[in-house]
């Protein structure tokens, strides 16, 4: 009798890449800060090249760190988004020469305006639209800003936990967005559940609001991480997402991986063309070794330098 022939699959081989989910990390972004930038050997054993970097600007951070890595990421080839915190900026003398700084030593011309993760301003500034107004980042020549997106809501806005504030505040950045030579986009707050994110994209759209978003996504990190910064940074319905996992003894144990909602918003884009997700941000919570491997293993390393979009 003869036997039969099965082919003994390879565990170690990667998983057939899904072609929507590659189409949506094109071009992906991904975060870093100065102290865990000086973990990594060389950015260009990880990120594919021209890969918009942010550099996230943490309360008590030096400026002179920020630049520093900048100038650092800027040289090995890489598209470089600073934070600028309008809170704890102290006043317009402050930002400019932060913009001096950065353009100076690293040669930045993007950056992401948010209020920041301090409760009150420290100086002059309250929010994003302030620094806009100064006119700054036009006289610099920024060729791109990015603002701040909440598909959750934001209760430091909108203590009610409704969205009037946050609305009005998007509706006033996409009529400058009309008359700035920039290029602009949302950057938003990471969310686990695709069906809140897309039915927020699509409220946006129908509100007049037309800014291409990049939504945030948590990278490969324990359960446990994820849980600790999606309470401290006020992620809401998907939280559910994270708990219903977390009772799940069979994945209790199991690095949660940002599969299923990609999966879902990448199959969303591809049966509506025009749905105003263009991009996926990441957030490196465990790390962005395992960030940057998890988005080369799904066709993320397919990525069109930032710097040529």
């Amino acid at each position: 009798m003869a036997l039969l022939n099965f082919k003994r699959r390879d565990a170690t081989a990667p998983a057939p890449v899904n072609r929507q989910v590659e189409a949506l990390l094109e071009n992906y972004s991904i975060e870093v800060m100065p102290r865990t930038a000086e973990k990594v050997d060389d950015f260009r054993d990880l990120l594919p090249e021209g890969t918009r970097v942010y550099i996230a600007h943490i309360d008590g951070t030096a400026v002179e760190d920020m630049v520093r890595t900048a100038a650092r990421l800027a040289r090995d080839g890489f598209a470089v988004m600073p934070h600028f915190p309008a809170r704890i900026i102290k006043d317009k003398v402050t930002l400019e020469n932060w913009i001096a700084m950065y353009q100076g030593e690293a040669g930045v011309d993007q950056a992401l305006l948010l209020a920041g993760g301090v409760s009150s301003p420290q100086g002059d500034f309250e929010n994003s639209m302030q620094l806009m107004e100064t006119g700054l980042f036009d006289k610099a020549g920024f060729k791109r800003l990015h603002v701040a997106g909440h598909p959750e809501g934001n209760r430091d806005i909108d203590p009610d936990g409704g969205d009037r504030n946050v609305l009005e505040a998007l509706q006033w950045k996409q009529k400058f967005s009309e008359r700035s030579d920039a290029q602009m986009a949302l950057a938003t707050q990471f969310a686990f559940d695709a069906k809140p994110i897309i039915a927020w994209a699509d409220g946006l759209k129908a509100a007049g609001i037309d800014l291409p978003i990049h939504i945030g996504i948590a990278g490969p990190a324990k359960l446990q991480t994820l849980i600790k910064f999606a309470i401290a940074c006020g992620v809401g319905p998907s939280l559910k997402v994270l708990q219903k996992r977390a009772m799940d003894v069979t994945k209790l144990l199991l690095p949660y991986e940002p599969t299923e909602v990609l999966a879902e918003l990448a199959a969303h884009k591809a049966a509506n063309p025009d749905f105003n997700i263009t991009n996926v941000h990441f957030f490196p919570l465990g790390g962005i070794k395992g960030n940057a491997t998890w988005a080369k293993d799904h066709g993320g390393a397919s990525a069109v330098p930032a710097n040529q979009i």
